[in-house]
């Protein structure tokens, strides 16, 4: 409970027209002036040089710090001050916790920004299984549900058509209501990095640093530690794995869009025509990605992150995980009488994914790569500090 003085000096603060903090960024807040004032990490990442800009660390400055971070643990292992001292510096563990309250804070519609506590492993799979069994009844009630081999492909089973006017809703929703959230956030945080507009050479900068996943090397390409303080690569290389083989899956979907309504060359397609070896090799990447990420997920320290987002975290890596070992069976039941169930639960598991995907793990990504791109516009101005001392 607070107590009266603690009222009336937030009420104080309110009508001064300042933002309080909440704990968590309080905590984000007092970990980096001591970080100010040792200063050993900074080579580790694009948090600590971004952190020796600041005196002090407002509302806009720790969200930003936040996304900044990869959560590769590479300071905590070095820190001299991490517990159990009794200045208790994790800062990958308390960034991570106020990451987790931006991703709410910036949702939209703002009432749905609760669903990121939610959104865990139980529920995501239970909305997949839902959908499935949906469409598994809707193949059964037209009697193509297991009647033998099926002939001209998924069509066969829903019409292009009904297939469109399913996901597209779906897919428009998740770009939007993730645009909108992020943009909510880059006004926010761009007059705390300098007010600068993007460049042409700090949006190259933030992409070859976003794409090659370039912080969670540890500051020596070496990797993140495990919790034996040993380097490991293997969340970097899992990482992209998932990442690139979600993005060639979607890229087949995309060259076979161009196929069906450019050049009238419908569904299905050769084994080696361009979608089914882009979504071959992506299907691929994607069911190891995720194997790896969830293997260490399950063996991460709760010292490395917060653990209260891991059932957010699990369901992402789950859905992830169906969704290629499905479209790989998919590809492979061709013309068999099992096609339609597994087209059925296959397409389930997308359309979960991407209702969940604007509250769930996936927006780090997009709000990661924000903080990239204003870290990249910010270090190309100079230091408010340098131009205080003149």
């Amino acid at each position: 409970m607070q107590t009266l003085q603690q009222l009336t000096q937030e009420a104080q603060a309110l009508a001064r027209g300042e933002i309080l903090l909440t704990s968590a960024e309080k905590e984000v807040a007092r970990q980096l002036q001591i970080c100010n004032g040792c200063r050993y990490c900074e080579g580790f990442c694009a948090v600590f040089p971004a952190m020796t800009r600041r005196l002090e660390f407002g509302k806009a400055d720790i969200h930003y710090l936040a996304n900044l971070c990869h959560n590769c643990g590479a300071c905590l292992h070095a820190c001299q001050y991490a517990p159990p001292h009794e200045f208790a510096i994790n800062v990958p563990k308390s960034m991570a916790t106020v990451r987790g309250q931006t991703y709410a804070d910036y949702a939209w519609p703002k009432a749905l920004g609760g669903l990121y506590k939610s959104n865990g492993l139980t529920v995501s799979m239970a909305l997949a299984f839902s959908l499935s069994l949906f469409l598994i009844l809707a193949i059964q009630s037209n009697g193509t549900l297991w009647g033998g081999p099926v002939e001209n492909g998924f069509y066969a089973i829903f019409p292009h058509n009904l297939m469109v006017s399913m996901f597209a809703p779906i897919f428009l929703w998740s770009v939007l209501a993730l645009a909108l959230g992020v943009t909510k956030f880059w006004r926010e945080v761009t007059p705390a990095t300098s007010g600068a507009p993007l460049s042409s050479p700090a949006a190259a900068e933030a992409a070859h640093d976003a794409l090659r996943l370039k912080y969670l090397g540890g500051g020596h390409g070496d990797g993140c530690n495990n919790e034996d303080d040993a380097f490991t690569l293997a969340r970097k290389r899992m990482h992209h794995l998932t990442f690139y083989g979600f993005m060639l899956c979607f890229a087949a979907t995309s060259v076979a869009t161009v196929y069906h309504y450019a050049f009238d060359w419908p569904a299905p397609y050769d084994f080696f025509s361009l979608p089914k070896i882009l979504g071959t090799v992506g299907g691929i990447a994607l069911t190891v990605g995720t194997l790896g990420l969830w293997r260490l997920n399950l063996a991460r320290d709760p010292q490395h992150g917060d653990a209260q987002q891991r059932p957010m975290d699990r369901g992402f890596i789950a859905l992830l995980f169906f969704i290629s070992v499905t479209g790989l069976a998919l590809m492979l039941s061709k013309n068999t009488a099992a096609m339609p169930v597994l087209l059925a639960v296959h397409l389930g598991m997308v359309m979960a994914l991407f209702l969940t995907l604007p509250y769930g793990k996936f927006a780090h990504g997009i709000f990661r790569t924000a903080a990239l791109l204003r870290f990249a516009v910010e270090k190309r101005q100079p230091s408010k500090l340098t131009l205080g001392s003149d």
